[in-house]
């Protein structure tokens, strides 16, 4: 069972139902969210890879489970990895199956011509539009959802979890679309364990996300950088920061740029702080537990799994610091790299306390040469960023509709040829 402990700037919402009947809880969950649909629509964003559509056991469990809902007034599937027509028809008939007289579904073919047009007019204005990803597959869903008009909130999640269910959705979208809660931004979070290793999971965010945001809060706090004290203290509140599940008002998603690396769930955060005022900010418990495809750690070759995640967060924050006024240099660097290394290794013994007491398996030479390699991986970070700042943004929709006033009709009528 969850504690009811608060802490931190923003509200977290428990999982306190787990004392009652979890069956008697989503009857009620769903019957208040169909009760609220009525007046507020609800959009489901799904990025979706096609190599995500292989592997059915776990897509099948997730369009199962969404086709039991009936609060959704629309699901949106951003499909990236499919350049050959075929793979967007096969993704048609399989998302398909949503459908009812209550609920529209739209494929957005990522790599469609149509759609290609419209990122080529996009970047020809001089906006950026980023490279193919989850990111920007997101912002495409996000701008055809602005352009129908028939949003008022929308929730995300990935497609590739093992341990989804309905509950996991519900929980998600109800603090916003709750009209007596106010909230405009939700962040889901859950525990990461795995049933068969008997091991902890999330180990960018146990070893390397928290570590450094924890102790970036101090060295801002001791440099007198008061706004990126409160800044990193934010970040640091939220219980895990790189969950890709979260809900937003379609009015606050309109004015969000949008991350193309995996910088994308902190860049997120980021842009809400500077967006809502913390008592409209959720995080809520979503899962007892949460599993889905894990990365490699790949210390050989910075483009690939965790090597590539390290890199792109850090280049978010190290971008974020440098235009906040920090200058950064290699004895700055150097000692951000050693201090977090240092804090690392206090988490990790936390860790092994924590797996202790709950009869885990925890490596703990393993966990620490991991922390060590992720603090190899930030003089990687400085070393790509240099003296140069690199912009790994996606304007936002309300930018993008400013030096091109028709972009919406031309967003819909391509996912609408692309879906006839």
């Amino acid at each position: 069972m969850s504690d009811f402990h608060q802490e931190g700037i923003i509200t977290t919402l428990h999982a306190l139902y787990e004392v009652f009947d979890r069956e008697e809880y989503l009857i009620g969950l769903e019957q208040k969210l169909e009760e609220y649909s009525r007046h507020i629509r609800i959009s489901l964003l799904l990025p979706c890879l096609y190599s995500e559509m292989l592997n059915p056991q776990v897509l099948d469990l997730i369009v199962d489970e969404i086709q039991k809902v009936r609060y959704l007034n629309s699901v949106v599937v951003a499909l990236g990895d499919a350049i050959e027509e075929s793979k967007f028809k096969e993704a048609k008939e399989y998302f398909g199956r949503l459908i009812t007289p209550e609920r529209d579904v739209k494929i957005i073919w990522v790599d469609g011509l149509r759609i290609q047009n419209i990122l080529s007019d996009i970047s020809e204005r001089k906006i950026p539009t980023g490279v193919q990803g989850k990111g920007q597959s997101v912002w495409l869903a996000l701008g055809y959802l602005f352009a129908r008009e028939d949003s008022d909130v929308i929730a995300l999640h990935d497609c590739d979890i093992l341990t989804y269910n309905r509950l996991l959705l519900g929980r998600l979208i109800e603090p916003t679309v709750n009209p007596n809660n106010d909230f405009e931004f939700c962040k889901g979070y859950y525990p990461r364990i795995s049933p068969t290793e008997r091991t902890m999971k999330g180990r960018v965010t146990r070893l390397f996300v928290i570590p450094f945001v924890d102790i970036m809060k101090q060295i801002m706090h001791d440099r007198g950088y008061r706004e990126l004290e409160s800044f990193f203290a934010y970040h640091r509140t939220f219980n895990y920061p790189l969950a890709g599940e979260f809900s937003f008002t379609a009015r606050l998603a309109r004015g969000i740029n949008i991350a193309y690396d995996w910088g994308l769930e902190v860049s997120t955060l980021s842009e809400v702080y500077h967006r809502v005022i913390p008592r409209k900010i959720a995080q809520i418990d979503l899962i007892s537990n949460y599993e889905h495809k894990h990365q490699v750690l790949s210390p050989d070759d910075r483009t690939k799994g965790l090597h590539r995640m390290v890199i792109d967060i850090a280049k978010f924050y190290f971008n974020y610091m440098r235009s906040n006024g920090v200058v950064l240099d290699d004895a700055f660097v150097e000692m951000v790299r050693q201090t977090y290394y240092q804090n690392a290794l206090k988490f990790i013994k936390q860790y092994s306390d924590d797996a202790e007491v709950n009869d885990l398996v925890f490596d703990r030479h393993e966990e620490e040469l991991t922390a060590w390699y992720f603090h190899e991986f930030l003089w990687t970070t400085w070393k790509e960023i240099g003296e140069k700042r690199e912009d790994t943004q996606i304007p936002s929709w309300n930018r993008v509709l400013y030096s091109i006033p028709d972009i919406y009709i031309k967003l819909l009528k391509a996912v609408e040829a692309d879906n006839a």
